[in-house]
């Protein structure tokens, strides 16, 4: 009896001592941690961001909050990094990438645009709060939105994407430096920013394609600014306005988009352009098949001597001005006088003559809407010749 009595109080104390053991293993710091710790996790892929459009980035989602945007033209990998995150899983994940990326910590704010296409996209996002700098003065902006930022002193010009004022930027507090590929001219410039601990985004849209795969890139930049909701909503309006027009029967129209340069010449879209893709949705046809296809140069125009241009075009149904560079005309008599040859267009004798607005090129958000305004246009379906935003009759 007494020697059942010990082996009882034996196995008692050992699994007392046990017990002990494993309690001050528990409150050792230098312990490995447990699963949820942040050394011990790497946020894993949850989802990638759909696109109807755009083929030129992808935005992927990660637990956690983080989000790796990539940019195929190059490509650029930019991993945007929530507010508040740990840093050491942060460099897990980005060694799980293996990849180099380029860092952007939000908020996303005092961002230095320079990309001036992309300025519309913010204005429609309402995320002009996020810019605090531009590279164009408060007179050369068309959007209404920088106009007001720019005079109300909560946007300040910060020098040209060739000249900017580092002193400024970084007194500022600049978390991006928002650029066109125009940056590449001056690539000391980049290097320079990116010295001073700013990152460069450069934005290439302009490879797109398809006309509302430009638009579609707000929803890239709304994946920096967590803004996403705001760029669907955008984004399904342009879809709306294309879909309308795809509807319709084409309208077999010819159309001559140019302008007329300081030297007397014309300058016309590159067969293929964004502008003749808009036009081509818009139920129209582009009056050149295949100018400028063998090209070795990245430019979307082609300059033609007067003689040269009126082979083609002069038999065109619709003549659109395109005013962006030398500014709007004002009447067909204004046209003439810049070429002795267009009396003799078709278009100006069947007073079909139309100028874009200025603003155009500034107005990425809203290419849906200008394919819709081609197509009436062409169509003849509209009442009044006032009620379009972009483009104008001229008499």
């Amino acid at each position: 009896m007494k020697s059942i009595s010990k082996r009882l109080l034996c196995i008692f104390l050992a699994a007392v001592m046990l017990l002990s053991f494993c309690a001050c293993g528990n409150g050792n710091s230098n312990d490995v941690p447990a699963n949820n710790s942040s050394e011990d996790h790497t946020p894993k892929l949850v989802k990638s961001m759909e696109l109807l459009y755009a083929t030129g980035f992808s935005v992927d989602y990660y637990e956690d909050g983080y989000k790796l945007i990539t940019v195929k033209e190059g490509p650029d990998i930019y991993l945007v990094i929530p507010e508040g995150a740990d840093s050491k899983t942060t460099d897990k994940l980005v060694k799980s990438l293996g990849v180099k990326v380029i860092k952007l910590y939000q908020p996303l704010t005092n961002i230095y645009l320079a990309a001036t296409a992309t300025m519309c996209l913010f204005d429609k996002m309402g995320a002009l709060d996020n810019v605090t700098m531009s590279s164009l003065k408060a007179d050369d902006w068309y959007i209404q939105g920088a106009v007001d930022a720019m005079n109300a002193g909560k946007m300040v010009y910060a020098g040209k994407y060739s000249a900017p004022d580092f002193e400024l930027i970084l007194s500022k507090g600049c978390k991006l430096a928002l650029e066109s590929m125009m940056i590449y001219h001056t690539p000391e410039i980049k290097e320079k920013l990116e010295t001073l601990g700013i990152p460069v985004f450069v934005e290439k849209s302009t490879y797109e394609s398809h006309p509302l795969g430009r638009t579609e890139w707000i929803k890239l930049y709304a994946a920096m600014l967590n803004m996403e909701d705001a760029a669907e909503a955008a984004f399904a309006e342009q879809v709306g306005y294309l879909k309308e027009a795809e509807g319709k029967d084409p309208t077999g129209k010819t159309v001559a988009f140019f302008y007329i340069n300081s030297s007397g010449n014309a300058v016309a879209r590159k067969s293929g352009d964004y502008v003749c893709g808009m036009i081509e949705l818009a139920g129209g046809k582009y009056i050149f098949d295949d100018l400028g296809k063998d090209s070795d140069n990245n430019l979307s125009t082609v300059n033609l001597d007067m003689e040269t241009f009126y082979a083609t075009a002069k038999d065109a149904d619709f003549i659109f001005y395109n005013s962006t560079i030398m500014g709007e005309i004002s009447s067909v008599d204004n046209l003439k006088s810049l070429s002795a040859l267009i009396k003799d267009f078709k278009a100006v004798k069947e007073n079909n003559v139309w100028c874009t607005g200025e603003n155009l090129y500034q107005e990425t958000t809203d290419l849906g809407q200008m394919i819709l305004e081609f197509n009436k246009i062409l169509s003849g379906d509209y009442t009044d010749e006032s009620q379009f935003t972009y483009m104008k009759k001229i008499n």
